[in-house]
């Protein structure tokens, strides 16, 4: 039987406890990170998590529970916050989830809150509304599903030209100077200009 001669220098070395160890490291640090992702989204979602319905028919006024969750409408011009001028963000009703500032908030005539854009780095749902013999886009918050109002092509042009004319009974604002003691102290930023 012929055997290969050995290759020069012993051939290659292997560290399989090394190499071990090293590997164990690396994917040790990769699920502590996803760890990490994955509660940090538990947390934030827990913290804007929808009640039950019997528990939001408690909480809400049967008109805030009829425009959340049946897609209703409030009267114009006879509602909470249409000529609500004072600094703050507006949040959902049912879930406290951020979704507007009074910075992009303006008059738009309607007699409905009207809003330029969402608060930045924040979505709305979108839905096509074909009710009422109209195409309209509807809106719904991302946590909570909560019907909030339409978004139009009509806004401000040198904003974007788009209006969310939203519902009061959809929102709850929180005013500037609450912002922090009501847990909503990262927005306090957006008012540094507003408040000097």
């Amino acid at each position: 039987m012929v055997r290969a001669p050995p290759l020069q220098g012993g051939g290659p070395r292997f560290e399989p406890v090394s190499d071990y160890q090293s590997l164990k490291m690396k994917y040790s640090k990769i699920i502590i990170f996803f760890n990490i992702l994955f509660f940090t989204y538990l947390t934030f979602a827990k913290e804007f998590m929808k009640p039950t319905s019997s528990d939001l028919k408690k909480k809400l006024t049967p008109l805030q529970f009829e425009v959340t969750q049946s897609c209703g409408t409030e009267p114009a011009f006879k509602n909470e916050y249409w000529d609500n001028k004072k600094p703050g963000i507006y949040v959902d009703i049912v879930t406290g989830e951020p979704l507007f500032s009074s910075i992009d908030k303006y008059d738009s005539g309607s007699g409905w809150p009207s809003f330029t854009q969402p608060l930045k780095g924040k979505t709305l749902k979108e839905k096509k509304d074909t009710g009422f013999g109209m195409e309209r886009i509807e809106v719904k918050s991302q946590l909570g599903d909560s019907h909030l109002g339409h978004v139009f092509p009509d806004g401000p042009k040198e904003k974007g030209g788009l209006r969310y004319c939203i519902n009061s009974a959809s929102l709850k604002f929180i005013p500037y100077e609450d912002l922090e003691k009501e847990g909503y102290g990262e927005f306090k930023s957006l008012f540094l200009k507003v408040t000097k």
